[in-house]
C-alpha cells in the first residue's frame, strides 16, 4: 500500500512547484461583480431589451454594425476582470492600470484612438449636527474611456451609481445617436448636478456656522469650523481641477459637433459650481477670522477681570502687611478700636476701587 501512495505523494509534490506563482490568487482576487451593465446602442436605441448582454458578444455586434457602438459599466474592477475587457476592446496597459487603481484627478488624456475622461463623484452626507469628525462630503471617481464603438464607464468608491444616467441618456435618444462620447456627456453632466447638489447643502450648513458664530450665545467650536473646511478641500479637488480638462475636451476634433452645445451647457454649470465652492472658502475664511477675533476679545475681557479683582485684592493685603509687621510702636496697635479701624479702611478702599472699575467697564 506504501508503495501505491508514493507516487501519488510526489505527483502532487511536484504539481505544486510546477504551479504557476499567485495563481489561486489570482483566482480569488477576480470580481465577477464589477460589470453591472452591457448593451449595444444604435440609432439612438438599446437593442437587445433590458438584458445586460456579455461583452464580448456586444462587442463582436458593435464593429459589424456601423453606427452602433458598446457601453460596458464596471464598479472597483480588478486586473483579472480588466484584462479579458482590454483584449476584447484593445486597451492600452496603461489605461487598463489607471482603471484598476481609481484616485485620480480630474484630467482628459488620449492614447491611440481612446480617449480617457476622469471625473470626480461627490455626495453630501446628512447630519443633524456638524462635529468635529463629521463627514460632510463624501467623494470617489469615474474613468470613462471613449473609443471609436465603445465607451467604458469605470467607478470606484460608492459615490455617484451610473444607473440613473444610463436611465436617462437612454430616454434621449437624439443625444444617444451621437454615439459613445453621449456617454461622456451624460456622466460629466450628472457629476455636475452632483456638484451643484451638495453646494446647496453645504451652504446651509454655512449659514447654520455663521449663526452660531455670531449669535449671543455662541456654540461654534473651532474643531467644528476646521473640519468643514478639510471637508470643503476634498470637495474643491473634484469640482476646481475638471474646468481645464472640459475645455479640452469641448475642444477636441473627435467630439461630434452635435454634442458641442450639451457640453458647453455642462462647462456653463460647472463654472457656477466652482463660484460658489470658492465663495465658500472666503465665507468659512471669514467666519474663522471672526472666530478667532471673538475669542481674542473674550480673553481680553477676562484679563481685564481678573487684573481688576487684583487690584482690588491689592488694598488689604497692602494694609494688612503693614500693620502686621513685627514692630513694638506703631500707630493704633494699642487701641481698642484699631482692628475695626483697619477693616472699615480696607471696605472702603476696595469698595471705591470697585466701584471705579465697575464703572470704567473692566467689571
Amino acid at each position: 500500500m506504501r508503495r501505491r501512495l508514493i507516487p501519488g505523494v510526489f505527483k502532487e509534490f511536484l504539481d505544486t512547484l510546477t504551479r504557476p506563482v499567485g495563481g489561486e490568487e489570482a483566482a480569488r482576487s477576480s470580481n465577477p461583480d464589477a460589470i453591472v451593465d452591457c448593451a449595444v446602442y444604435a440609432g439612438g436605441l438599446r437593442h437587445g431589451g433590458a438584458a445586460q448582454v456579455p461583452f464580448a458578444d456586444a462587442a463582436r455586434v458593435a464593429r459589424r454594425r456601423r453606427g452602433s457602438f458598446v457601453w460596458l459599466g464596471l464598479h472597483e474592477p480588478d486586473l483579472a476582470t480588466m484584462r479579458p475587457v482590454a483584449e476584447v476592446f484593445g486597451l492600452h496597459d496603461l489605461l487598463v492600470e489607471q482603471a484598476v487603481s481609481g484616485g485620480h484627478r480630474p484630467g482628459v488624456q488620449t492614447l491611440g484612438d481612446v480617449t480617457r475622461l476622469v471625473l470626480r463623484t461627490a455626495r453630501y452626507v446628512e447630519h443633524d449636527r456638524l462635529t468635529a469628525t463629521s463627514e460632510v462630503v463624501e467623494t470617489g471617481d469615474v474613468t470613462v474611456l471613449i473609443g471609436p464603438w465603445f465607451a467604458i464607464t469605470v467607478r470606484h468608491g460608492p459615490v455617484g451609481p451610473l444607473w440613473e444616467v444610463r436611465k436617462e441618456l437612454q430616454s434621449r435618444p437624439e443625444v444617444l445617436r451621437q454615439g459613445p462620447w453621449s456617454v461622456a456627456y451624460a456622466v460629466g453632466s450628472r457629476m455636475v448636478d452632483s456638484y451643484l447638489d451638495v453646494a446647496e447643502h453645504v451652504e446651509r450648513d454655512l449659514e447654520r456656522i455663521e449663526e452660531e458664530t455670531f449669535a449671543s450665545e455662541r456654540n461654534a467650536e473651532f474643531a467644528h469650523i476646521y473640519q468643514l473646511k478639510r471637508e470643503m478641500v476634498e470637495f474643491k479637488r473634484a469640482v476646481l481641477p475638471l474646468s481645464e480638462p472640459l475645455a479640452r475636451l469641448i475642444g477636441s476634433p473627435e467630439l461630434p459637433a452635435g454634442l458641442r452645445p450639451y457640453l458647453e451647457d455642462v462647462r456653463g454649470r460647472l463654472a457656477r459650481a466652482v463660484d460658489r465652492v470658492g465663495s465658500f472658502d472666503d465665507l468659512l475664511n471669514s467666519i474663522l477670522q471672526a472666530r478667532l477675533a471673538q475669542v481674542s476679545v473674550d480673553q481680553n475681557h477676562d484679563m481685564r477681570k481678573i487684573a481688576a479683582w487684583a487690584a482690588i485684592a491689592a488694598v488689604p493685603t497692602v494694609i494688612a502687611g503693614v500693620f502686621g509687621m513685627n514692630f513694638e510702636h506703631m500707630p493704633g496697635l494699642d487701641s481698642t478700636y484699631g482692628f475695626y479701624a483697619s477693616i472699615a479702611t480696607m471696605s472702603l478702599i476696595g469698595g471705591g476701587v470697585y466701584h471705579r472699575l465697575k464703572k470704567s467697564g473692566w467689571l
